[in-house]
């Protein structure tokens, strides 16, 4: 049985959580802030936890972590 290839573009973005779940920092926050609001950019900072339907495609990419 071969080994399933990992994509590392996956790994760079995604942590694993204790409890299992995944987390990833939300986009749009690097460059262009002034014409955002502080609250779009305040809520942008937060980390947010992949939904169930995603989790399991992303799994399939990064099948060791």
């Amino acid at each position: 049985m071969p080994k399933i290839k990992t994509i590392h573009a996956v790994v760079k973005r995604i942590k694993k959580l204790s409890s299992g779940k995944l987390k990833f920092k939300r986009t749009n926050l690097r460059h262009i802030l002034t014409k955002k609001n502080k609250k779009r950019k305040r809520h942008l900072r937060n980390k947010k936890i992949v939904n169930k339907i995603n989790a399991k495609i992303i799994t399939r990419g990064i099948p060791y972590l």
